[in-house]
């Protein structure tokens, strides 16, 4: 199986994409950790990936919170061994109207929040990362050349993460960590084309240990 001992760490496994993604790795042999706020949606997903012979565990955390970020990565490579895979899958808060009905509140809601989190998972990971030099670092959804009206911060929010996967794969590249966006039904963006740890499948990783 592709992802046969590997241990990824999912958050926001509770909600519809986040639990697709969790079943999927499971079913290639993963040993996931569902990460999210809300225990029972976790307990959800985790009990089907478990009722079909999967390995799931979960951990309550809320994905802006620093301490509660290191603490839930620290506590899955002491359980696990290791860290293999980080993917961030959590909703931004967004509030979709055009910017002028929009306050200054709701407008930075999605930029600040998912600026945030994908720091600090991606922080976290990465100091995990480093020490075993591999891992993927994945994260759903990215900028493109086109936007729609009534998108309020949401757009900007992705155009920032962009930039920001940009400086991941610039720093971590040399680790050989991948950082790769996880775009539906569009090509690879400059910041996968450019990195040096986003040229293969995301889902390809290498077979070292830690």
């Amino acid at each position: 199986m592709l992802l046969e001992n590997k241990v990824p760490v999912i958050y926001g496994a509770g909600g519809p994409i986040g639990g697709a993604v969790a079943r999927a790795f499971a079913r290639e042999g993963a040993r996931v950790f569902l990460a999210g706020r809300t225990l029972a949606k976790l307990d959800t997903v985790a009990n089907e990936i478990r009722s079909t012979g999967g390995s799931a565990s979960t951990i309550v955390v809320d994905a802006t919170d620093e301490q509660a970020v290191d603490s839930c990565v620290d506590a899955v490579v002491e359980q696990a061994g290791s860290l293999d895979i980080s993917f961030n899958l959590i909703s931004y808060g967004d509030v979709q109207q055009p910017l002028t009905m929009l306050s200054a509140e709701d407008f930075l809601q999605p930029i600040t929040t998912a600026m945030r989190t994908h720091f600090l998972t991606t922080r976290a990971a990465a100091r995990h990362m480093i020490r075993c030099g591999s891992g993927v670092i994945l994260a759903f959804g990215g900028s493109g050349p086109h936007t729609l009206p009534g998108l309020g911060g949401f757009k900007i929010a992705l155009d920032a993460l962009e930039e920001l996967r940009r400086q991941w794969a610039c720093e971590l590249g040399q680790h050989g960590i991948r950082v790769v966006p996880s775009k539906r039904g569009m090509s690879p963006s400059p910041s996968r084309r450019a990195s040096p740890c986003a040229r293969r499948s995301p889902l390809r990783l290498s077979r070292r240990a830690c």
